[in-house]
């Protein structure tokens, strides 16, 4: 159903549990998977038999923009021009009410996953509208649209990518750019488990559940979609 012979793809925090899947749903389809990753020795668990179509690009500080940008070089020289992107990388962090927010929190949720973004869209997206076409998938939460106690920050930084992502696909769409955003609820991994032992996980998502969802926003079935923020929720 989804093939992606000869695309492109970028994926950042492609060692955690989702990215991960990310990475492996783009292979399946016969992609060329570019990933990265912030800390040295983490993707070798990515690795699978299809070694010629995965690139991997470890100690990638999403937060340094300068940095990212040489890197989108390096990767336009290795694998050519970059179709899709998909910007795993994100954080959490709780328990402080909002009255009670330290400075340091707040600044690493926005650190984490707002100026990530904005960091990936500076390296890539000028070669994308320079090529006139692209995917940009990222990734929000359920808190994007409904704060809960004690996470005010991770809902505002998540609130903060939605919103971007939004005006990205105003920006982007004369280009033939599609920006979408996903929003997973509560993703079954072992740190989760272990965090939240007692919960019950009837409609916890797997994170390639996730991934499927990102595979078809960044297939040609999703071009008509753009600015959208789909909930995946299970249940």
């Amino acid at each position: 159903m989804f093939d992606f012979s000869d695309k492109v793809i970028v994926v950042s925090g492609a060692a955690g549990n989702l990215g991960r899947a990310v990475v492996n749903a783009f292979i399946e389809a016969g992609g060329i998977v570019c990933a990265l990753d912030h800390r040295q020795g983490r993707l070798a668990a990515v690795k699978n038999a299809n070694q010629e179509k995965l690139l991997l690009f470890e100690g990638a500080d999403i937060t340094d923009r300068e940095g990212m940008i040489r890197l989108a070089e390096k990767i336009k020289a290795e694998a050519g021009r970059v179709d899709v992107v998909v910007n795993t990388v994100g954080g959490f962090i709780s328990g402080e009410r909002v009255d009670e927010l330290s400075p340091e929190t707040w600044q690493k949720m926005m650190n984490v996953n707002v100026h990530s973004l904005l960091n990936i869209a500076a390296a890539f997206i000028p070669e994308m509208i320079a090529s006139g076409r692209g995917k940009v998938i990222t990734i929000g939460s359920r808190s994007a649209i409904t704060g809960s106690a004690k996470t005010g920050a991770y809902a505002a930084a998540k609130a903060s990518v939605l919103r971007l992502t939004e005006s990205m696909a105003e920006e982007l769409k004369s280009y033939n750019i599609q920006v979408n955003c996903v929003l997973p609820g509560t993703i079954d991994t072992p740190e989760n488990r272990k965090a939240m032992p007692n919960t019950e996980r009837s409609e916890w998502v797997t994170p390639d559940q996730v991934a499927g969802v990102i595979r078809f926003l960044a297939s040609p079935a999703a071009d008509g979609i753009n600015g959208a923020a789909v909930p995946v929720c299970g249940g």
